[in-house]
């Protein structure tokens, strides 16, 4: 990462966090600063990414074991990352990810039961150690993000219609992972409005990134 200009900043966290709304808010303070900024989601970002965000999204659960999951998301993740995410890096941007790779570690290794060392394997194999700068994981009550899943979704993707015990092991494997790497995961409480959320970020992004901005 340090021979790219940008910023590279990932949100994680269980079904119904906030994520995508945090991003928005985050761009947009951003932007007022005067940085290009660039929003992408995982699976996704690209047209060939796309497509395959609707083959692991879609089904029923199972539809997929966790192995072919995490090869999906490699794979969709290899396109994002060379074609959109490190030229814009190189050009100064800030990018923000909708999930990234602790995603798969969490949802098909730590919950999924893909052993970690093949996932560690495969991440260096596509993407060697490029990883954010800083992973922001919002962090709330399974039941607390489901609820808010339900109220907001005409349809349901088959994450978010496993069982309760596959969110709670996420979750805690989502705070595993940031007691692991304190330097690059910031854990962010993901109750209350989005703006009291989104100061919580914000103080983050300033402690960590504020010679940037």
């Amino acid at each position: 990462m340090s021979a790219l200009k940008g910023k590279f900043f990932s949100f994680e966290g269980g079904e119904g966090a906030g994520k995508t709304t945090q991003i928005q808010l985050l761009a947009q303070h951003l932007r007022t600063l005067g940085h290009e900024v660039i929003t992408v989601r995982e699976p996704g970002g690209t047209p060939d990414a796309e497509s395959l965000r609707d083959l692991v999204l879609g089904g029923e659960p199972g539809r997929w074991s966790p192995k072919e999951e995490m090869l999906l998301m490699y794979t969709a993740r290899s396109t994002l990352v060379r074609t959109i995410i490190q030229p814009a890096l190189a050009r100064g941007a800030w990018v923000l990810s909708d999930r990234f790779a602790d995603s798969t570690a969490v949802y098909q290794g730590m919950a999924g039961g893909v052993p970690m060392e093949e996932i560690r394997q495969l991440h260096h194999l596509v993407l060697g150690d490029f990883n954010p700068d800083i992973t922001f994981i919002m962090d709330i009550e399974p039941d607390s993000g489901m609820r808010r899943v339900h109220s907001r979704a005409q349809a349901l993707n088959q994450f978010e219609l496993r069982d309760d015990a596959f969110y709670e092991r996420a979750r805690a494997a989502y705070l595993d992972i940031a007691k692991a790497e304190p330097q690059r995961c910031a854990v962010v409480s993901a109750f209350g409005s989005p703006d009291e959320v989104s100061a919580r970020i914000w103080e983050v992004v300033k402690a960590r990134a504020g010679e940037s901005l």
